[in-house]
């Protein structure tokens, strides 16, 4: 027998003996995933379009941006398309649905998902040393003596200890391999040590586009072409201005001396990776729809050109960076906590409490791209002046979608051992049963507090309220493990949660019964802060 047979047939041997020593009644039954409730949720967030035009022409008088494209997708779809002003000034050519903008750093995301999608493929390790991978980066001075190696993970979430660069590494895009080279093995200096602080870097990003040549065997532009953007059908986006059709390409600007001048543009170079990328706003609305489309996690086929699980990794926080306060136009100021994942921003505020973002900035250009994917809702925006600053104009835009009542978080739903235990307790207090009692409750529960204590609380509820009816559904689902219900009585309502233990089968950790305030609505998950 060859060995790679061997080893597939020990494989399948070992799969079966554990899949025969699962204890009987455990969990098997596949957990449903969250879901949107209301029907009418992406007919409400249409009620928001035509003031999202209107903010958004507002603010291109106020920052007097020549040409501007947005989109608003909704569960991967591109739902609302606007556009307005140039592409071109001198021309008085306009910007339309398929004009194509430098989007600058947002080119951050990409570069990480291909290192990811190399990882999986099993190339690379995150916590590989960089210099694995680029042989140059042997030769860095470390700032100190017990400075750890710089890795993978610390590139990808801007903790390698470089300098914030970007006045620097905007002027870099042209850059040479062969230059790129040079600089790498000139050294580059440390703002901090590797893997203790946040610190943006261009360079950093930079040195990840030479990990994706070095480790696939392809030069960076061409494997994220085959690799991401040809899976997505995202035919209008490219590393190389001089591929976009003239007629289509949006002119980058800056406002000085009360008049627009156009910048010269950069091509593209070693530092692409860092930011070089141009797409149209139907080409990105795909790229963000794979993103939402990674929640909530799922059974099911991949389809994306990276697993769903490598797509949620990259929107979470690897980095943290400090809390910060704004002030919206309004006069109204929020509390924004959160920090970076892989190449994308990861954040949190009083109104949401998972926001994705990345902003893109270059000389004649500023870009956005944000969404909240527990609400399965995105933002697109691309401006040509110079760092068009988007982000008041986008957090004000899901305020007007918030406000249509459409913007509905997706709900966790019960796992069939929920809704089993749910049922169990429930029928504990309808009528005590100490068989019942014993069957439902995880080893600690009566350690925590006696059986016959637990018995005679839920006994002298009863008494209070009268007898009580089976419930239904949940209240509130928090996750598979974990939800709240009421119970309708003769004299009151009865409020139940349980928590669940990580044992196979699941059973009751924690259990609380209580009676329900008079006329209180029953209960929900609360906002993060208002």
């Amino acid at each position: 027998m060859r060995p790679y047979v061997r080893t597939a047939f020990a494989l399948a041997l070992l799969t079966a003996a554990l899949q025969g020593a699962v204890p009987a009644g455990a969990q098997v039954a596949s957990n449903p995933p969250a879901v949107f409730t209301d029907p009418d949720r992406r007919a409400k967030l249409a009620r928001a379009f035509p003031e999202i035009d209107r903010l958004v022409a507002a603010f291109m008088a106020e920052r007097r941006v020549p040409g501007a494209a947005w989109g608003i997708v909704i569960d991967g779809e591109l739902a609302h398309l606007g556009v307005a002003g140039y592409r071109d000034v001198p021309s008085k050519s306009p910007v339309t649905k398929d004009s194509v903008f430098r989007i600058a750093s947002m080119t951050k995301s990409f570069t990480a998902m291909a290192i990811l999608k190399l990882r999986d493929e099993g190339k690379l390790s995150l916590d590989d040393p960089a210099e694995t991978h680029v042989p140059e980066l042997r030769g860095l001075r470390y700032p100190t003596s017990d400075a750890p190696t710089i890795t993978v993970r610390d590139l990808m979430s801007h903790a390698e200890g470089f300098p914030e660069d970007n006045p620097w590494g905007d002027q870099q895009l042209a850059a040479t391999e062969d230059e790129f080279t040079r600089m790498l093995r000139g050294g580059i200096p440390f703002s901090n040590v590797p893997g203790v602080a946040y610190e943006y870097s261009n360079y950093g990003f930079a040195i990840l586009g030479r990990i994706v040549t070095n480790v696939s065997g392809t030069p960076y532009r061409q494997y994220v072409q085959r690799a991401i953007l040809e899976p997505l059908g995202m035919t209008s986006t490219t590393l190389e201005p001089a591929s976009v059709p003239r007629d289509r390409l949006a002119h980058g600007y800056r406002w000085e001396d009360e008049r627009w001048k156009e910048e010269p543009p950069l091509a593209d170079g070693a530092f692409g990776a860092m930011g070089g990328m141009l797409t149209s706003v139907a080409d990105l609305s795909k790229y963000v729809g794979v993103f939402l489309s990674a929640w909530p996690p799922r059974d099911g086929a991949e389809t994306g050109p990276v697993r769903r699980a490598s797509l949620r990794e990259m929107q979470q926080i690897w980095r943290g960076r400090p809390a910060i306060v704004t002030r919206a136009s309004t006069g109204a100021a929020s509390l924004n906590a959160g920090g970076y994942g892989y190449g994308l921003r990861v954040g949190q505020s009083c109104a949401f409490d998972h926001i994705v973002a990345h902003t893109g900035g270059l000389p004649g250009f500023g870009s956005i791209m944000q969404w909240l994917p527990d609400y399965g809702v995105g933002i697109i925006a691309f401006g040509n002046v110079t760092y068009t600053g988007w982000t008041p104009i986008v957090t004000e835009a899901f305020a007007l979608l918030e406000k249509t009542g459409g913007l509905e978080r997706r709900k966790p739903q019960a796992s069939p051992v929920l809704v089993e235990m749910r049922d169990s307790v429930a029928r504990l207090i309808v009528s005590w049963d100490d068989a019942e009692a014993d069957r439902m409750a995880a080893m600690n529960l009566y350690l925590d507090r006696s059986k016959e204590r637990r018995r005679k609380e839920i006994e002298d509820l009863r008494a209070d309220v009268g007898q009580c009816s089976m419930p239904a559904s949940f209240d509130t689902v928090e996750n598979w493990l974990r939800g709240q219900w009421t119970m309708k009585c003769e004299r009151g309502d009865l409020r139940v949660g349980i928590t669940l233990a990580p044992t196979i089968p699941p059973r009751v950790q924690h259990l609380d019964v209580r009676r329900a305030p008079a006329g209180a609505a029953p209960a929900g998950q609360a906002p993060a802060c208002r």
